[in-house]
């Protein structure tokens, strides 16, 4: 059998490197959901703000005088997706910290993907004004109409949230592991088990091989950081049933 990789362990509350799992303090909370949703509405309304402006700018209504009509719109409109993006982002991060309920299945994507609906009000209009305006010259149209569209694509995808977790399913994680520290990589979604040989030291699971940093904290801190799912091989070796794996 291969020798385990030497492994460095650093601390969910600061920067410090450890050595030894055993030597970690438990983990503070991570984030203000509050915060984070607060962050991502105020976004929003921005993004929503420069939609309006590139509208403004289409209908011939105002020019801020940087280059053509046409450079104007990109403009409003990559202004427009950064703020949709950003936003997302943080209305992700407080759904990992404070899950929404998937008893309703319908209520729990909406809420989880909100960023994805602000996307389609930030980009549809624009894009429905712009084809059915008949005074928009051929070439800002097709060049305005390709930029909306992919600005649309690019930011639904960055929006949507691929790996939510339920308050249920939080609840479950925290009955099962309570305040005992698990490990994640700098990559991927999933937190991993940490086992101790005879002498104390940390034992890592098989597909941790290739990760020589690791970040340590309670479970809580590793579905905050996007890790919701327990991995699939500390699952069965130590017969935990009843929590999402990865699989």
């Amino acid at each position: 059998m291969a020798e385990q990789k030497k492994k460095t362990i650093v601390s969910a509350d600061s920067d410090e490197k450890l050595k030894n799992a055993k030597t970690v303090k438990p983990a503070k909370p991570v984030g203000n959901a509050s915060g984070l949703r607060v962050g991502a509405v105020i976004l929003w309304v921005v993004a929503i703000a420069f939609e309006v402006l590139a509208l403004l700018v289409l209908l011939g209504k105002i020019n801020i005088h940087i280059g053509s009509s046409l450079v104007q719109l990109i403009i409003f409109l990559v202004l427009d997706l950064i703020c949709v993006i950003i936003g997302a982002q943080l209305w992700k991060k407080a759904n990992h910290i404070q899950p929404a309920s998937e008893k309703n299945k319908f209520k729990f994507w909406l809420w989880n993907n909100m960023g994805v609906v602000v996307c389609a009000f930030a980009f549809i209009p624009f894009i429905i004004l712009l084809l059915t305006n008949k005074n928009v010259d051929k070439k800002t149209k097709t060049v305005a109409l390709i930029a909306a569209l992919v600005a649309l694509v690019i930011g639904g995808a960055a929006s949507y949230d691929w790996n939510p977790i339920s308050v249920e399913e939080q609840t479950a994680a925290e009955a099962v592991f309570g305040e005992e520290q698990v490990v994640w990589a700098p990559f991927g979604k999933v937190y991993h088990i940490v086992d101790y040989d005879a002498a104390g030291e940390p034992v890592y699971c098989s597909s941790l091989n290739q990760s020589d940093t690791l970040t340590i904290g309670t479970v809580d801190q590793a579905i905050a950081a996007g890790r919701t799912r327990l991995c699939s091989f500390c699952a069965k070796r130590h017969n935990i049933e009843g929590l999402k794996t990865e699989e």
